[in-house]
């Protein structure tokens, strides 16, 4: 029996806080009528903003997005770390009130120009990382004890966009800082607030997050999953592609071999002109065909895409679950 082909394209959903990744796959499932829906790294449930999904064969493109560097606005309170480093965790010891007001902005600046660059970060206990098999925060909900190994990772901007004391009960106070930060994937930006408020000696923790930028891709062009016309919003995959790669266009006969699986060559004067790492390979009427590679002058399939699968702009009757 033959099957309306399934919509593909990538979907920039603008998450709500409360809401787990997980939560905006299925909510996505049931708008686009597919079970085909996957997205290039979670949120936790307490941070807002961008989060990239892909619908049917764009999927593909997710594992390249996975690892796009990330930019998130912050807030971060100085004066007590919690037991998970953001405010969902059990608070610490706060630090003396004169502690806190001691600091300055010039301080905090110093300590987080520490934290900037290629450093060393220990990721919090109860992050998704696998330990032995089990993802680290089960393990700290199970009780054990877990101390993850440090990583390197890349921070390449951390801003202090402002500084605002905040006085609480019983004579506690606290410093919130909103910070701006740029970052290689696998970051953990609860970790740098942990890590800014023990180098500056009064503890710290995350309070509010909201991821803005993944790879090319921004919040401000995203959309909330409520009442979602998730047809009208999908990204088209030759754009998307096109947004994260180096683009060639093929030539009519270049496509219908490609896409039948056929090793390219390329005219000798292109090959000084050939980026490297994957590129978009398009079509000329515009349809991705896939991801490919240059070795020499010919050319490598990373990723095919069928050329009959609805993509975003094209008319459709709808999409059939799997």
């Amino acid at each position: 029996m033959n099957q309306t082909p399934s919509a593909s394209g990538i979907l920039l959903v603008d998450k709500a806080q409360g809401w787990t990744s997980h939560d905006a796959v299925a909510r996505t499932r049931r708008l686009a009528g597919t079970r085909k829906v996957g997205h290039a790294g979670t949120l936790d449930p307490m941070a807002t903003g961008l989060l990239v999904l892909g619908i049917g064969s764009s999927t593909r493109l997710l594992t390249y997005v996975v690892g796009a560097d990330k930019e998130y606005e912050a807030t971060i309170r100085l004066g007590a770390g919690t037991s998970t480093d953001d405010a969902e965790g059990e608070l610490l010891v706060w630090a003396p009130a004169a502690s806190v007001r001691a600091l300055t902005d010039d301080a905090v600046r110093a300590a987080i120009a520490e934290l900037t660059g290629h450093i060393k970060q220990v990721p919090s206990a109860v992050s998704a990382i696998k330990v032995d098999g089990k993802r680290a925060y089960a393990r700290v909900r199970a009780g054990e004890d877990v101390v993850l190994a440090a990583r390197s990772v890349t921070v390449t901007s951390f801003e202090l966009l402002d500084s605002d004391p905040v006085n609480l009960d019983d004579g506690v106070c606290a410093l919130d800082l909103r910070v701006r930060v740029e970052c290689s994937s696998g970051t953990y930006i609860r970790a740098l607030a942990r890590d800014l408020g023990a180098a500056l000696g009064v503890g710290g923790h995350l309070t509010a997050l909201r991821r803005t930028r993944v790879g090319p891709f921004r919040v401000a062009d995203a959309a909330s999953i409520e009442g979602m016309d998730v047809a009208a919003r999908l990204l088209a995959p030759a754009s998307a592609a096109s947004a994260l790669f180096p683009r060639y266009d093929l030539t009519t006969e270049q496509a219908i071999d490609l896409g039948h699986g056929k090793r390219l060559e390329l005219p000798d004067a292109q090959l000084d002109q050939l980026p490297g790492g994957p590129v978009a390979a398009i079509a000329p009427d515009g349809r991705l065909v896939g991801l490919v590679e240059f070795w020499g002058s010919q050319v490598r399939v990373l990723a095919n895409f069928p050329a009959d699968e609805i993509v975003a702009g094209s008319p459709s009757n709808g999409a059939d679950e799997e």
